[in-house]
């Protein structure tokens, strides 16, 4: 994933020289909001990694986000984990007032692109040092399917990156943003702080809403045929699990063992329900089942808020609204 500054810079000549044209103009769809290039339009200029950054930014400009130019990188949809800049993403960054992502493994690429910013008075906020020793190290469980990566581990300790599944996370990040903004934009930072405020009070209902559901349940231990990424979530509420794999495996089949492990777990707990992750195929989870006795045990799943696209955005989704639907499957199992 890492790209070289000798590359970006190529790049990034390349788009200019063809007039954002070429590479640029077959990922537009892949921007959101207002895309003209950075501040040079005379707008605030912001740029977001993923869904999550992009939406607490526009609940907390409130109706300035209208006035400003806020890019989505990942509105297509894809995973962070796969996710590769083009030219195009790398020149937004290179003159955007603010830019936020994630931090971690699949952001190698950001200091790069950093380095060859030609905004050098950019706010970065990065959410994984935003947390400093609050970020969580990869857990890999018993039953696990090992990861290729993992097994070739020289010893360098990787962090889960799905930070943006805390409540409690999202208020630190959302304060880092309403900060950024004001000291971008001091003009309207009354409104900006107004407009956190009340945004962390919707949070913070949303948080006592899980709490209500998490303290009062009898089995709090839930069966992941898929991947797992909410680690964050599950140790805010006091919820344990098992998976076939870690939260940013880049596998997707599971091996016999594996299977026989969580089909084993499934009996064990009398578990009603096994879960996945969004835009899954089922297929471990359903293997899972027919290896277990509880043939009757039904799929749900739980929205990791990783990969939204603009159509999920025009149609009114949001941060809290995903969060909201984790919340009721949740209340439905452990009710």
């Amino acid at each position: 994933m890492f790209i070289r500054k000798s590359i970006i810079t190529a790049m990034a000549m390349a788009v200019a020289a063809a007039g954002l044209t070429g590479c640029g103009a077959s990922r537009e769809s892949d921007t959101a909001g207002n895309t003209a290039v950075g501040s040079s339009s005379g707008r605030l200029s912001v740029v977001c990694t993923i869904f999550p950054e992009y939406d607490w930014v526009k609940q907390i400009m409130g109706d300035h986000a209208d006035e400003a130019d806020l890019t989505y990188l990942l509105s297509s949809g894809t995973d962070l984990h796969n996710y590769q800049p083009t030219a195009s993403d790398i020149m937004k960054i290179s003159t955007c007032d603010i830019f936020i992502h994630v931090g971690g493994e699949s952001d190698k690429w950001v200091e790069d692109a950093l380095d060859e910013a030609d905004n050098k008075d950019m706010q970065v906020i990065d959410l994984m040092e935003l947390l400093g020793d609050s970020a969580k190290e990869e857990e890999v469980k018993e039953g696990m399917e090992a990861d290729e990566d993992e097994e070739e581990d020289d010893g360098e300790v990787e962090y889960d990156e799905h930070v943006w599944l805390s409540l409690k996370n999202a208020k630190t990040a959302c304060s880092a943003i309403s900060e950024a903004l004001s000291k971008a934009d001091p003009d309207h930072a009354a409104d900006y702080s107004s407009s956190l405020e009340d945004y962390t009070k919707k949070l913070d209902e949303m948080d006592e809403s899980f709490r209500s559901i998490t303290d009062s349940a009898e089995n709090k231990t839930l069966i992941f045929g898929d991947r797992f990424p909410f680690r964050y979530l599950f140790d805010d509420y006091g919820l344990d699990y098992y998976a076939a794999f870690v939260g940013c495996s880049a596998e997707s089949e599971a091996s016999f063992t594996t299977i026989s492990f969580l089909s084993e777990k499934l009996d064990q707990l009398e578990c009603d329900t096994i879960f996945t992750i969004e835009n899954s195929d089922k297929s471990i989870a359903e293997a899972v089942i027919r290896n277990s006795g509880r043939k009757d045990c039904s799929v749900a799943e739980l929205n990791s808020i990783q990969s939204v696209t603009m159509n999920d955005v025009n149609s009114g989704v949001t941060y809290l609204s995903l969060m909201q639907q984790n919340c009721d499957v949740l209340a439905e199992y452990l009710g």
